[in-house]
């Protein structure tokens, strides 16, 4: 699902939302969570996940067409760590119960 499709979504789920607003709504919720990264702040939607910031360390690469050895600088990452209720959701139908 991309952006556009999931404000649509939110449209189509409650009629009283314009696209707009919802748009808004969802950019701002998009925009707090990429800020408190770049904060280095911790990002938890309950139910949902976890959003860290994960610091690499520099490292010695290879470039494959070349075989040119490449020098990688330390950068930071965005990782996700999926809440207890996500992977439930996204389990129910392996784990022999009909929730």
């Amino acid at each position: 699902m991309i952006k556009s499709q999931l404000i649509a979504r939110l449209v189509e789920r409650n009629p009283s939302l314009s696209f707009r607003d919802a748009e808004r709504v969802v950019n701002a919720i998009l925009d707090e969570i990429v800020d408190g990264l770049a904060q280095g702040r911790r990002v938890e939607l309950r139910g949902f996940g976890v959003f860290t910031v994960r610091q690499r360390k520099p490292r010695t690469s290879r470039n494959p067409s070349t075989n040119e050895t490449v020098e990688v600088p330390a950068k930071k990452a965005p990782h996700f760590k999926a809440g207890k209720e996500l992977h439930e959701r996204l389990n129910k139908d392996y784990s022999g119960k009909d929730d």
